[in-house]
C-alpha cells in the first residue's frame, strides 16, 4: 500500500480560527452547561417544595460569592445561547452568509450577551 503524502485538510498547523468556528464550538459547550444549570435549578425547586428550611439555605447560598457567580454565569450562558440561536435562525432563512456579515453578527452575539447579562443583573438588583 502506498502512503498518501497529502496533508490533512484543514491541516492543524495552518488552520486559523474564525469567529464563526469559535461561536459554533462555544454554542455547543454553552448548551451542555445550560442543561446542567437547568437540572440544578429543577432540583433546587423540588427541594423548596419538600421543606421550607431549604428556602433559607437557598437564600443564604444565593447571597454568597458562588451563588452570585452561578446566577451571572447562567444569565450569560442563556443570553449567549439565545442570541446565537437567533443568528443561526437568520442563516436558516438564508441571510448573513457572507464573511463580513458573519463577522459582524458574531461580534454582536458576543457583545450583546455581555450587555444582556449586565442588564439582567441590574434588573435583579432593582437598579434599572
Amino acid at each position: 500500500m502506498e502512503k498518501n503524502k497529502n496533508p490533512l485538510s484543514p491541516h492543524l498547523q495552518i488552520y486559523r480560527w474564525q469567529i464563526s468556528s469559535l461561536l459554533s464550538i462555544s454554542h455547543r459547550i454553552v448548551g451542555v452547561i445550560n442543561i446542567f444549570f437547568i437540572i440544578l435549578i429543577c432540583f433546587w425547586s423540588l427541594s423548596l417544595l419538600l421543606d421550607e428550611n431549604n428556602y433559607e439555605l437557598t437564600k443564604l447560598f444565593l447571597n454568597t460569592f458562588f451563588g452570585k457567580f452561578f446566577i451571572i454565569c447562567f444569565c450569560w450562558t442563556s443570553s449567549f445561547h439565545i442570541l446565537n440561536e437567533i443568528r443561526h435562525f437568520a442563516w436558516d432563512l438564508g441571510f448573513g452568509f457572507d464573511i463580513k456579515t458573519a463577522k459582524i453578527t458574531g461580534s454582536l452575539v458576543i457583545i450583546g450577551s455581555f450587555i444582556l447579562t449586565i442588564l439582567f443583573f441590574l434588573i435583579g438588583k432593582n437598579l434599572v
